[in-house]
């Protein structure tokens, strides 16, 4: 499901949905619908904010990540990711923000399954690796955080990140924020 949001003047909105509608059949959409009001339009954004709860219903738990790569890299991203599903035999669902290639690929797993556990990390580390190599970035909004941690070596200089470790003293010269937390 791709949902595609016109903005802007009232009069420009219309001829701006019916644009993007077209360019979703040229390429290929299964359906389009267009919100026609409000109500219509709530509806279909509620599909969005459904896909979590749904993906419970496939696996009791979910490694819900953050990632972002280069707009013109997600179709490669998401092709690429189905083969790392299929090598880990874990369930990824890709969603996200297309519209600046932050993308949240979820790891489905149920955590009483120790094999399924740890294929479900190797599954997020060769999508962490993916998102590098294709020119993209280890976080779009959400952050590093200590899972992310041992790819920053890859994801920036080493110049790069003692100027972040240089930050962290200044601001924090006790080391009492999240101590280990992020910075290598």
């Amino acid at each position: 499901m791709l949902l595609l949001l016109a903005d802007g003047e009232p009069e420009a909105v219309d001829a701006q949905a019916e644009q993007l509608a077209a360019l979703a059949q040229a390429g290929g959409a299964f359906s389009v619908q267009v919100a026609q009001n409000a109500a219509e339009e709530a509806q279909l954004w509620q599909a969005r904010r459904s896909v979590s709860i749904a993906l419970a219903r496939i696996q009791p738990n979910r490694l819900g990540e953050d990632i972002c790569v280069p707009v013109d890299r997600i179709a490669e991203f998401v092709a690429r990711v189905k083969v790392i599903a299929a090598a880990t035999g874990r369930p990824i669902v890709v969603f996200g923000h297309a519209g600046d290639g932050n993308l949240h690929p979820n790891i489905l797993f149920d955590s009483r399954e120790a094999a399924q556990v740890e294929a479900t990390w190797r599954a997020a580390e060769a999508i962490f690796a993916l998102a590098l190599e294709l020119g993209g970035t280890l976080s779009g909004e959400h952050g590093i955080g200590t899972l992310k941690r041992g790819f920053m070596v890859q994801a920036f200089s080493p110049a790069a990140l003692e100027q972040q470790r240089a930050i962290k003293r200044a601001c924090d010269p006790a080391g009492l924020l999240n101590p280990g937390k992020v910075l290598p």
